[in-house]
């Protein structure tokens, strides 16, 4: 080992021995997931030594095969480079929902790309994302979901969305069915029940996300009505010089998570980002 005290070592012929990252991973996910695994995940750079190391240990103490299938993801990269906590670069969803990303746009993103491509990431081409994904549910929210469903359609586009996840998880493939069904001439209904249905594989909220950003936005608009309302009541107490009535006005937004900042131009207002909307 390169640590001197490394507490967990024994002598062997051939040298001190110690527990190392691949047994470690055996143990814990035989003591979690039991003797049998359908899916062990993992990114490419694990295939070898990491994943190799684990089938062959596992495999001799357990006396059978371990995992059905290996699933290896490839690295989320920039213009620099592969992302990675080793070198500071790497990305949270907590930081794009701190600079207001929805995290189904992030989702959508990924889900365009092959799992075994490397993915280049960069906040103008999630803009782009959030704009495309923006006019997808919109238009899957404009949807009628009155009327028949054609059922010979509808088979042929589930059929052609599962022979896509099934060519190696092709979700690439299976947004572009999505896509070519939206465009194709048959009912709403229709169109609607296959979004539905491929969303419980995509987890997109592909026919709620639209009604959910228009209830948003109606609250907004509530919101910044009520917000401008409060800072003209406290303009109106200070030139009354009425100043315990104004600072309780401050005080009665900031409960609610709004902050008033006085400047030369006038009073400005925003949100306390430590606090998530609704609160």
């Amino acid at each position: 080992s390169k640590f001197e005290d490394q507490a967990l070592k024994w002598e062997s012929p051939w040298g001190t021995g110690y527990p190392g990252w691949h047994i470690e991973c055996s143990c814990i996910s035989m003591k979690h997931l039991g003797e049998y695994m359908d899916i062990h995940c993992g990114g490419v750079d694990n295939i070898f030594p990491h994943h190799t190391n684990e089938i062959a240990q596992s495999e001799a103490y357990l006396g059978h095969k371990w995992c059905n299938y290996w699933f290896h993801v490839h690295h989320l990269t920039d213009k620099t480079g592969k992302m990675s906590k080793s070198k500071g670069e790497f990305l949270t969803l907590s930081l794009l929902e701190s600079k207001g990303y929805d995290p189904r746009v992030y989702r959508f993103f990924c889900l365009q790309s092959h799992y075994r491509k490397p993915l280049e990431f960069s906040y103008e081409t999630l803009d782009n994302t959030v704009a495309a994904y923006d006019k997808l549910v919109k238009r899957i929210g404009s949807l009628k979901r009155e009327g028949e469903v054609d059922g010979e359609k509808f088979e042929a586009y589930k059929e052609k969305f599962e022979a896509a996840l099934c060519d190696d998880l092709n979700t690439s493939m299976a947004i572009t069915a999505l896509y070519d069904m939206l465009k194709e001439d048959m009912t709403d209904a229709t169109k609607y029940a296959l979004a539905e249905d491929f969303d419980r594989v995509l987890s997109l909220d592909l026919t709620t996300a639209h009604a959910e950003k228009e209830a948003d936005n109606k609250i907004d608009a509530e919101l910044e009505s009520y917000i401008l309302e409060k800072i003209e009541e406290r303009r109106a107490a200070k030139k009354e010089k009425n100043f315990a009535r104004a600072d309780e006005i401050r005080g009665e937004l900031l409960a609610k998570g709004i902050i008033l900042e006085d400047t030369r131009e006038g009073v400005k207002w925003k949100m306390d980002s430590s606090l998530k909307k609704g609160e």
